[in-house]
């Protein structure tokens, strides 16, 4: 005796070794025995063997026209074989019986089961509801067939081209677009991307890095909703200074000025003024809620996308000419000795009578000018001259203040390699193409006018800093426990010491108009000048604000990712230049072992790092000449191939320029902002990056 039993939701056939009340022993035509509950038992026959039932059982379902079947059904409940005796005749055989019960098992649009082969005919709503869904699933699969077959040709469907980004970096594996890509990628043995370049789906490198940024932190667009532009109050005193910027003349942000009073009277006041947003911007209003959203201005070469809109920005920024709100801290020092005897804040109107531009000065301003008055430039611009003295003093005073920094972190800070600035022709601020011929140009860091503001800007978030510790006001720090390697710095809302910097507390607040963290630390700030000993109550956010422990979590990840994009934009650019100069061959410094065997080297007059084979046992510092090979665009990889060693290997004095290895990515004393365009070189991961440029 045999028998036809369901398991698992699959149909077996076997012969029937013994058989009790509740269930069988049955041994499968493999030799594998199995037991089978009575209530699975679906048929019970001699002939003819079980693997045969089962095939001829299959053909018959396959001839089974389910709609007829429906029509025959009756509407009550009803067996597999009483269906196949309407269907086939009254004298349905073996094989006709389980082909019905085949056909009705894998039909339940059709055929609802209602357990041991018995089932319900579906509604007839229903039905047409499921065969609806059945053939647009059909239609859906031959659509992704269809283009799955195009983009194995090397052609790109519009719907796939529409969701490129989508498919790519945030994929929803239901949709048929991205299945078509996988089914291709399959077929072709390619890699998505790969795949998809080929067929051209990426019109433009460029485009396809700036949509895909947009995509991940600008999904809705760049442009900002309207907005009333708050005005600043009217009862500010005004500042008895002259102020004067230092910045990029691409800058139309400018947060910070720098005044000078008493020269030659023994006691000399410094000041530091910062654009002052947070005196009428308040706290949960529209505008604020935009700067929250944004957390930063986005740097790239060429371009930028503003934190705040332009007309709040407009009204805030430290124009020449112009006498708008600051927070102003006066530092007093003793002019003999350079040494810092007091501060004070103070909220005011302060009148910029420059905006100085140190892309056009630096060249005049250097150490040697403003150690010896009789030295003069061709067309040194007033303005400058009549800063000149101003200007020699405060770099005194940077130099003094490096110093003690230093003499703090128990070490000092090395910048061997100089800034790059990227300039696009005829771009003038415009979205950038990819196409535009670039430029770029060096600057040392460390150089006169850069000490002299990064400098000031550490004094203040210094300062300011160990203000709101004193008076208990919470407000968002940056500290490093220790110059040990791996000792990242972190973002907290406790005054902890900076060990990078050497200062006992250090707080953003000198970029509001460009970092919404130094935003949420100006409010805190003008609580406590306002307010003195009873800040804590005035403050915004209070001690253990939930709010502030997310402002830093979201800082710190939109900041990452802004800076990360400006980094890859600024190896396109490099990569551009190359091309665009015919440039093959490069010498460069080896940094360090890379992946794959290779080593990896910076260049010596470009910011790019790149593998290198044939570097292998070289020492790190050995200057090397590089071929360069094929660029790629998307992926914004170049490799090169080692031509010859450059240096002595026995002379150490003409290694290529390195930083110390626990230097590498913690050099913030030039990078709070003040300074303007300081670029994030694209080859390190800094643990703390330098400002990103106007």
């Amino acid at each position: 005796m045999h028998a036809l039993f369901e398991e698992a939701g699959k149909f077996m056939a076997g012969r029937i070794l013994s058989e009790a009340e509740s269930s069988a022993q049955v041994e499968l035509d493999s030799g594998k025995r199995v037991k089978v509950k009575a209530a699975h038992v679906l048929l019970k026959f001699e002939k003819p063997a079980p693997a045969e039932l089962v095939r001829e059982a299959q053909a018959v379902a396959a001839t089974i026209e389910l709609p007829l079947a429906w029509e025959f059904a009756p509407e009550d409940e009803f067996g597999f074989a009483d269906l196949a005796r309407d269907y086939f005749s009254a004298n349905a055989t073996l094989a006709e019986q389980a082909g019905a019960l085949f056909a009705l098992y894998e039909a339940p649009h059709y055929f609802r089961r209602a357990g041991k082969g018995r089932f319900k005919k579906a509604p007839a709503e229903i039905l047409q509801q499921a065969l609806a869904g059945i053939e647009k699933k059909r239609l859906i699969q031959e659509q992704i067939a269809a283009w799955a077959e195009q983009l194995g040709r090397g052609e790109c469907p519009q719907p796939i081209r529409e969701q490129l980004y989508k498919i790519l970096f945030r994929p929803d594996k239901n949709a048929p677009e991205y299945k078509a890509v996988v089914d291709a990628s399959r077929a072709t043995h390619k890699a998505p991307l790969d795949l998809l370049t080929q067929a051209g789906a990426i019109d433009s490198p460029y485009q396809f890095h700036w949509k895909r940024f947009l995509f991940d932190n600008f999904p809705k667009g760049t442009a900002f909703p309207a907005v009333t532009a708050p005005q600043p109050p009217a009862d500010l005193p005004l500042a008895p200074v002259e102020a004067y910027s230092i910045d990029d003349s691409q800058t139309t942000e400018i947060d910070d000025a720098l005044s000078v009073q008493g020269l030659g009277t023994g006691t000399v006041t410094l000041g530091i003024h910062i654009a002052a947003p947070g005196l009428a911007i308040a706290p949960g209003s529209p505008i604020d809620q935009l700067g929250r959203n944004r957390l930063s201005t986005v740097y790239m070469p060429g371009y930028k996308i503003t934190m705040l809109p332009d007309e709040v920005v407009q009204i805030y920024t430290l124009d020449e000419g112009r006498a708008n709100p600051a927070v102003s801290l006066y530092v007093t020092i003793d002019e003999a000795t350079l040494e810092i005897t007091g501060t004070e804040t103070k909220l005011e109107r302060v009148p910029v009578a420059v905006n100085l531009r140190h892309d056009q000065l630096d060249h005049i301003v250097t150490e040697a000018w403003l150690a010896d008055p009789s030295i003069q430039v061709d067309n040194t611009p007033q303005p400058l001259l009549d800063r000149r003295e101003q200007l020699s003093f405060l770099y005194r005073l940077a130099q003094k203040l490096k110093a003690q920094r230093e003499a703090v972190r128990g070490k000092p800070e090395t910048f061997n390699r100089p800034d790059y600035n990227f300039r696009l022709a005829g771009n003038d601020g415009a979205e950038p193409t990819g196409s535009e011929t670039v430029s770029i140009t060096t600057r040392k860091r460390g150089a006169p006018l850069d000490l002299i503001v990064a400098e000031a800007a550490i004094v203040a978030n210094s300062t300011w800093g160990g203000l709101l510790a004193e008076h208990g006001v919470p407000g968002i720090y940056r500290s490093q426990a220790s110059l040990a390697p791996g000792m990242k710095v972190r973002m907290g809302t406790k005054a902890l010491p900076h060990a990078g910097i050497g200062v006992k507390s250090y707080a953003w607040a000198t970029s509001p108009l460009r970092r919404y963290v130094d935003l949420v630390n100006q409010w805190q700030i003008i609580a406590c000048v306002r307010h003195g000993k009873t800040a804590a109550l005035a403050a915004p956010f209070k001690p253990k604000d939930a709010d502030l422990f997310s402002i830093i979590s979201s800082f710190d990840a939109a900041y990452g990712a802004y800076n990360g994009y400006q980094a890859g934009m600024e190896r396109f650019w490099t990569l551009q230049y190359l091309r665009q100069n015919g440039i093959t061959e490069i010498d460069a410094t080896v940094f360090k072992e890379g992946p794959g065997g290779s080593f990896l080297v910076r260049a010596d007059e470009l910011p790019l790092v790149l593998p290198v084979l044939g570097a292998q046992g070289l020492p790190r510092g050995a200057r090397v000449r590089v071929k360069l090979g094929e660029i790629d665009d998307i992926t914004l990889d170049v490799n090169g191939t080692l031509v010859a060693r450059l240096d002595d290997p026995a002379d150490a004095g003409d290694d290529g320029p390195l930083p110390e290895p626990e230097d590498e990515g913690e050099n913030e004393d030039d990078g709070d902002a003040m300074a303007g365009p300081i670029a994030i070189a694209v080859d390190v991961n800094e643990a703390e990056a330098p400002a990103p440029a106007n």
